[in-house]
């Protein structure tokens, strides 16, 4: 290309050059489609000849040292159809007018390294790879449904306002990666529904300041270890991994295409999954409102987590497929709410929840106690006892009592296998007798039927007093009942004399009765500590 310069039109342009730097001038669309469907897909295999084809030289030229506008109009790039040929290469640049190109098609890699734009938009492109590492725009980056040959660098980019990657289909680089976003900040929405991947998406540490919405996504990494890699990722409110609805059309033919369209589906709408084929990290993320996994699916390998530790956020919606291999580790997450189904957790083995905090719990569909605890179960394959505890506390704090005490004695009868022989049996005759103090109703009634036989064992017996001239009435059932009470002295016991097998039957009634106050004790302070 001849040398030219700023703001100069060069004297060798091409038709389709010359086009352009006119509708350039004016803000209009330089459109080089055919209006033919299969020739005009940049995707396809059909080849685009020189009169549709621009120079990767002179559109920098346009973007960083263009020409004036035409007096009244507003200088932009605005291509439809065309084939940029060579790299296109704006490392370090400062681009001041706004730049649309639809349906066009890169023969090389486009390089925007640390440059600076306004608002850049590429939708339906081919583009052989995008290197954009720190890139910064003071308005939008869209990359709808654009195919990506080798993947996309954003590491620390800044994004002023909304990115949008929404139905694109990225193939990685040459490390794996099809989206490498680390330290990325959006200062708004990141959408990307309906994204498709086929390596790591890395986000290590980005932020973003709105929602994130991955409704429908398919993230593939089947030669990788993560499919989804973004520990430390901050969501100001929403991250969304779940199915999306597909009764609309998610963009049709309009430049910008429109946001909030893609809704969580009711029941019977037809949906398209999130599904994720890889480990999924967000480990010390941070979300302001929610994390929602509805309908996702996460097709694990053996050794592969779905891995959230330590993640904070006031509400997490865990009502996806239960994954069938690969493990869903919460470990030292805090929540607010778990919204959850008694279907979405993994088996044995499957969950890990040692120091998860959860304060209300919120299910989804028929959720029994029992499958409660078989949760617990599952996610501690050595006792612990702080995720019982957790649970009864929570089934507490919401008036469950029964359902706390359950929990409770569940925890008791889990500790009880990691017990030493003779404390085994003394916890199954806790079990047995008085259900370790968690059912006093059983310890009343074992109270009752030992004082009615106590008494009508002792009424067949008259025995003289220890001292003549000291002693009360013999009662029977007085006498009984002053066994089976420790420390309360009703006056019977010690004034008579008893010998042989009477003797013996007392000392059970005393052991007997010790027994169940101890455990009835146990259950009264632990109401006490409750309260």
């Amino acid at each position: 290309m001849t040398e030219a310069g700023a703001g100069e039109e060069p004297a060798d342009l091409t038709a389709a050059e010359r086009r352009m730097w006119e509708a350039f001038r004016t803000g209009s669309v330089c459109d080089l489609s055919v209006r033919t469907a299969d020739r005009d897909d940049p995707h396809a295999d059909h080849v685009w000849g020189p009169e549709r084809s621009v120079r990767a030289r002179v559109v920098a030229l346009l973007l960083l040292h263009g020409p004036p506008p035409v007096p009244g109009r507003v200088a932009s790039l605005k291509l439809r159809g065309v084939r940029i040929a060579g790299r296109l290469d704006l490392s370090g640049g400062t681009v001041g007018p706004y730049v649309e190109l639809q349906s066009c098609r890169f023969d090389s890699e486009v390089q925007l390294s640390e440059a600076r734009f306004g608002t850049l938009r590429l939708v339906n492109c081919a583009i052989p790879r995008l290197e954009a590492a720190r890139l910064h725009t003071e308005g939008d980056l869209h990359l709808p449904r654009c195919r990506v040959q080798r993947g996309i660098r954003l590491t620390d980019a800044q994004i002023g306002t909304d990115l949008l990657i929404s139905q694109a289909v990225v193939q990685r680089d040459s490390k794996g990666r099809a989206i490498a976003a680390d330290g990325m900040a959006v200062a708004q929405d990141f959408q990307a529904e309906l994204l498709e991947t086929y390596g790591e998406m890395s986000l290590r540490g980005a932020k973003v300041g709105v929602s994130m919405n991955m409704r429908g996504a398919r993230l593939r990494n089947p030669n990788g270890r993560y499919a989804l890699n973004a520990p430390q990722l901050t969501v100001e409110r929403t991250l969304y991994l779940t199915s999306i609805a597909l009764d609309y059309v998610p963009g049709g033919n309009s430049s910008t295409p429109p946001y909030g369209l893609g809704l969580t589906p009711t029941r019977g709408q037809r949906a398209q999954r999130f599904e994720c084929l890889g480990s999924l990290r967000l480990d010390d993320g941070r979300f302001g409102d929610a994390i929602d996994f509805y309908g996702a699916r996460f097709l694990l390998k053996d050794g592969q987590e779905l891995s959230l530790r330590r993640i904070q956020t006031p509400e997490f919606r865990f009502v996806g497929e239960r994954p069938e291999r690969g493990r869903v580790v919460v470990s030292g997450a805090k929540v607010i709410k778990l919204v959850d189904t008694s279907t979405s957790w993994p088996g044995p083995g499957g969950v890990s929840i040692e120091g998860f905090v959860y304060e209300n719990l919120a299910p989804r569909g028929h959720f029994p106690l029992a499958r409660r605890l078989e949760w617990v179960e599952a996610a501690t394959p050595e006792y612990s006892p702080e995720p019982y505890e957790r649970l009864a506390a929570v089934l507490r704090a919401s008036g469950e009592d029964a359902d706390a005490r359950e929990v409770l004695l569940a925890k008791q009868r889990r500790r009880r296998t990691t017990l030493p022989p003779g404390q085994k049996a003394w916890g199954y005759l806790q079990d047995w007798t008085v259900v370790y103090g968690y059912r006093p109703g059983r310890a009343a009634l074992w109270m009752a039927v030992l004082w009615a036989a106590g008494a009508l064992v002792f009424s067949q017996h008259d025995p003289p007093p220890l001292k003549e001239d000291e002693h009360p009435l013999w009662s029977a059932p007085l006498y009984a009942l002053d066994l089976l009470l420790p420390v309360i002295d009703l006056g019977q016991e010690g004034r008579w004399k008893l010998e042989g097998g009477w003797q013996w039957g007392s000392a059970a009634l005393v052991l007997l009765g010790w027994i169940l106050a101890t455990t009835v004790a146990a259950g009264a302070s632990r109401l006490l500590r409750r309260g």
